[in-house]
Parts: structure tokens; sequence; C-alpha cells
């Protein structure tokens, strides 16, 4: 059994992981804000070996109470995305960056972090758009600049993993629709249509339960992945924007497609991104696009709003 501490672990992809952790028998500890009156871990609070702390990432003298316990740290706490992080940039800079260099410095050189970054740190990738973990890094928004920052500082320790996340998708206790397969499904289900700013950009994802697998996996496999980088992705999935929403037609027929000549997206990120490395150290994920938008639809059949996003 060990003792984890996630930090953020009622969010998005915290509230499917911990239930995970405490089912394997490590004992959890969750540091959370609630900042969006989510209630994803009730049914957590069954268990002896779950323990719940209301607060904030940034508050030094609650972090370091909380480190000393903790062998492995999971800090998923942050402010996701760039709108959000756009809204708020002072928030974003002490959530994002420096909580996490405040933990880095206060934390032993013995207690292990498995960390979320982000594969959109690599922009528009090299001249073919492919990525690798060897790739210059070119973030375009605050949000992987900021990650970028600490993942320099992750690396320089021995007892750290980075995992380079695709866009997440699928659903979650604590639900995000503003992911671009959740957010694409939601069209499809709710309005009907879509209209596609550069639709020929593309970008890798992966499902939630599978970012869950991998923390799992890189828990078992520690020893052996150490002090590294990993992207985290679906091989299979380095889709354009237009080759997703195609995906998604063929279980919604009616959803109409509209490509916008005229006009940019914002978010101009544009790779591919290869995933041979976390793969070779034997993870493989288990849920396709297919499977996503599947669960999605039957998801948005309860879920008729947009209140379940970041921004």
């Amino acid at each position: 059994m060990l003792n984890i501490l996630v930090t953020g672990g009622a969010g998005y992809i915290g509230s499917t992981l911990v239930p995970e952790l405490l089912n394997l028998g490590h004992k959890v500890t969750v540091l959370d804000n609630f900042m969006y009156r989510q209630t994803s871990l009730n049914h957590c609070a069954i268990h002896d070996n779950f323990e719940i702390v209301r607060g904030d990432v940034r508050s030094d003298d609650l972090m370091k109470s909380l480190f000393k316990k903790a062998d492995v740290i999971f800090p998923l706490a942050a402010l996701v995305g760039a709108p959000i992080c756009n809204a708020d940039p002072f928030a974003a800079d002490s959530i994002n960056k420096l909580a996490v260099l405040s933990m880095l410095d206060q934390i032993s050189k013995d207690q292990i972090v498995i960390m979320p970054t982000t594969n959109s740190a690599y922009g528009s990738g090299d001249g073919d758009n492919f990525c690798t973990e060897e790739s210059p890094l070119s973030p375009i928004s605050k949000y992987a600049i900021d990650k970028v920052k600490v993942e320099q500082e992750l690396m320089s320790r021995e007892n750290a993993i980075s995992l380079r996340l695709a866009t997440v998708f699928g659903l979650s206790p604590r639900m995000r629709i503003d992911l671009l397969v959740n957010d694409f499904t939601f069209r499809a289900v709710h309005d009907g249509f879509i209209v596609l700013f550069e639709s020929n950009f593309k970008r890798n994802y992966i499902h939630v339960r599978d970012i869950s697998r991998v923390f799992q996996h890189c828990l078992v496999n520690f020893h052996n992945m150490k002090s590294n980088v990993f992207n985290v992705g679906l091989s299979t999935a380095n889709i354009s924007k237009l080759e997703l929403c195609k995906k998604i037609k063929e279980q919604v027929p009616n959803f109409v497609i509209l490509e916008e000549k005229i006009g940019s997206d914002p978010d101009q990120r544009n790779y591919v991104v290869s995933n041979s490395k976390i793969e070779s150290t034997g993870f493989e994920p288990k849920y396709s696009i297919e499977n996503g938008v599947r669960e999605l639809i039957k998801g948005y059949r309860m879920i008729k709003h947009t209140d379940h996003k970041n921004f």
C-alpha cells in the first residue's frame, strides 16, 4: 500500500483516477478547492483509506503537512486550458507553475512525482508536424508555456515522470464538455451542426480512463520508467478536426458539418504525435475515439446544458 497525494483530485482526471487507486488498496489523500462545486468523489467516502482535504494548493503550510505523509504525489491541480488561463493569468501562474515549483523544492528526493504535462507544448511540431519526446517545444498558450517550465524542473529530479497528455475525452464524474471530442459530440447531439475553422488541423487524443490506467502503469513500472518524459495518446487517433467530425457523424447521422474557409481558429495547435515510447513500456490504450463518442452520446442524454466546463 502506498500513501498517494492527489492534488486537484476531484477534477476531470482525478475523479476517474482516485476510485481506481482506492480499489487497488492504496491510501489516497485528495486536496481540492472544489471551485466547480463538484461532488464527484462522494462515492469514495465509504473507503477507510480515503481522506479529503478542502484547501488551496498555494497554501504552503497546508501543503507541507500533506507532503510529509506522501510516498507518491500526483499533482493534478491546475487551471486547465487556454481560455481559463487567459481569463486569470495571475491565478494560472500561481497554481500551474509556482505551486508546483514550490512542491519540488519542499519534497524529499525519495518521494515519487508522476505529473501530467501536455503535448500541446509542441505547438505545430516540425515541418511535417510530427513530434516525438525529442522534438523542440514551441508552446503557444500560457497553459502550455507554464507546463514546459514545470516539466524542465521536474526532470531535474530522479524520482519523477512527466506524462505529456494528448487531448483527453470521455465521461468523468467531474465532466468537462469544453474538450474537443466532448465538445464536438455535444454539438452533434444537441445542436445538430458544427462550423469548423481550419478543419485540417490535427492533434492526438486519449480517453480519460486510459489516463487513469497510465498513472497506474507508471506506479507499477516506476523504476524502469523514472526520469523520463512520455507522450500519452492514441496512436490510431492522430486525426484532423474534420476527420473527428466524420467519426462522430458515423454515430450521429444527422450531424451537419460546415467548413468555413475564411477566418482562423484561436487554437493553432497542429501536430501528429508519436506514442511509441510509452507503448514500448507495455502500455496500450483500451478506449478508441469510437468508444468515447458512443459513451458520450449516452451521457448527453443526461447532460443537456453547458455548465460542465472549465471556462
